[in-house]
């Protein structure tokens, strides 16, 4: 049983622990590595209520706090595909603890740095962290629960991404308005160490797949998405001209299009790779899988893109502290958080087209709602409406995309699958803070004029002068366009999902592979 479980297609050779103890419950396991899952997005929701208090205590302009986030993002979804592969050849217990280390000791560093540049350049190494982590969960799922039982587990993780959107939020507020922004990553700290040790007390080894690496693959995939994404973030910075790097003028368009042609190359790379490729293109040959990758890709687009506008807004604008700023978020994670465990069990054996497309389409529909009443500047507190719409058709979608994607893949595949689908949440939500950040300084100049360049270039401070407040409040307004335009992408290929095969007909996937030790 082992044997086959642990057998791995294509030229690499398989390793296997011995000595199996009796089969275990996954579910402490799965609780323990939540853990760390949930500290990795309380860490990309929890900055952004901070971002205006950021930009004041580091005297940072718009364009470059963004990329406290963007330098983040970028450094976690470059690595994701290579990290999934290490999760199978060394076990995703150890690639998770080696991440969570990074992690912890990288939010130590975020708190301490006394400077933009500082703070950006220990983002980029939590990114790292965060990657070799987040592989590991997803992994873990599909290797552990048979595929009739994954709705539970993945109801779980659509149910934790919920319960982040509140905690982060609220949590940074409170600490921003207590003890400053440097104690949103001090927080990680505790944190971490109480999920090592449930990890290396909860989460069993599994069998290890060696795996060759395609560094040609890794340095292509890098080099152009991170070309792909510093062009589209400093564009309309710099009029889409050319910007000065190591005293050279590099043409911005220029950069995008070689960003571009370097992701084409990487994947002929990958379809012509005589040994192992990085990601098995075959994989994209499940409908489900590739479509289900599209739609998390536009998810991950939208959720990142939404936060920034705002918290600018409600603090900026409006005046709020983080703290009365985060309960906007409320309805949102309250709604995510409760429903998910549900909808995924629900939609575990059902055709998911139409609920999933249904909830992506009131994602979008809710995105488009603030930025129409942000224009407006409606009472406030009607940001509830919207946030409740976000928090119940998000729930359609986190844990039921992540059902779709894994159910007829081979968890023999389970590195290789969720680094690809990991990745390309991460490239939509790289892809949506760098694209959100050029919306805002296209329509903050656009509607401030001469007095836009001063806002996004580094003037703006946590009050919004009362003279630029409605200008203001209508290019952020309009920004959030952007991203509610995106959802429509995530809605088509929802409905192209394939239906799920009828009851009682024999699963395409294997059963869950057992457990090889207790604990290191």
């Amino acid at each position: 049983m082992l044997d086959h479980a642990a057998r791995h297609t294509g030229p690499q050779k398989d390793t296997i622990v011995t000595d199996a103890p009796a089969t275990r419950s996954p579910w402490p396991a799965l609780w323990a590595l939540v853990i760390g899952f949930f500290m990795i997005l309380v860490d990309s929701t929890i900055v952004s209520v901070a971002i205006p208090h950021i930009m004041t205590g580091l005297d940072a302009g718009i364009n470059a706090v963004i990329w406290v986030t963007s330098a983040y993002l970028l450094a976690y979804a470059v690595p994701l595909l290579i990290t999934g592969r290490l999760g199978d050849r060394f076990g995703p217990k150890p690639v998770y603890l080696a991440g969570l280390t990074v992690f912890t000791l990288a939010s130590l560093w975020c708190g301490l740095a006394d400077s933009i540049e500082m703070l950006i350049l220990a983002r980029v190494v939590q990114g790292l962290g965060a990657a070799l982590m987040t592989p590991q969960t997803m992994a873990v799922i599909m290797r552990t629960f048979a595929p009739n039982a994954r709705g539970a587990a993945m109801g779980l993780w659509g149910g934790v991404a919920g319960l982040a959107m509140l905690v982060g939020p609220l949590l940074g507020g409170a600490l921003v308005d207590t003890l400053g922004w440097e104690w949103i990553f001090f927080i990680n700290v505790p944190v971490g160490i109480v999920g090592f040790v449930l990890v290396m007390r909860l989460v069993p080894r599994l069998p290890l797949h060696a795996h060759s690496f395609d560094w040609l693959g890794v340095v292509l995939s890098a080099a152009g998405l991170f070309l792909l994404v510093f062009g589209i973030q400093e564009g309309e910075t710099y009029d889409w001209g050319t910007m000065p790097i190591l005293g050279v003028e590099v043409p911005l368009v220029g950069m995008i299009v070689a960003g571009v042609a370097l992701m084409v190359a990487f994947v002929v790379w990958q379809a012509r790779n005589p040994r192992e490729p990085l990601v098995p293109l075959g994989i994209f040959r499940d409908r489900n899988f590739s479509l289900a990758s599209i739609a998390i890709a536009t998810i991950g687009f939208l959720v990142t893109a939404m936060s920034v506008p705002i918290f600018l807004y409600a603090q900026g604008v409006r005046g709020m502290s983080p703290t009365e700023s985060a309960l906007l978020l409320i309805p949102m994670a309250l709604g995510s958080g409760l429903l998910s465990p549900f909808t995924s069990r629900f939609l575990q054996a059902r055709d998911p087209r139409l609920f999933t497309a249904a909830g992506i389409l009131g994602m979008g529909a809710a995105v488009a709602w603030y930025g129409l009443w942000i224009q407006q500047q409606v009472d406030v507190w009607l940001l509830l409406a919207p946030s409740a719409l976000m928090g119940v058709s998000s729930a359609f979608v986190w844990g039921p995309l992540g059902i779709v994607a894994t159910r007829n893949l081979d968890p023999r595949l389970a590195g290789a699958g969720s680094g690809v689908y990991n990745t390309v949440r991460q490239m939509g939500a790289v892809i949506g803070s760098a694209a959100i950040a050029a919306a805002m300084s296209w329509r903050i100049q656009t509607e401030l004029g001469g007095g836009g360049e001063q806002v996004s270039g580094g003037a703006f401070v946590a009050d919004i002068p009362a003279e630029i407040a409605d200008p203001f409040a209508q290019a952020l307004g309009q920004s959030l366009l952007l991203p509610a335009a995106v959802a429509a992408i995530g809605v088509v290929a929802a409905l192209c999902f394939a239906r799920p095969k009828a009851p009682g007909a024999a699963p395409s996937a294997p059963a869950a592979e057992p457990a090889v030790a207790a604990a290191d």
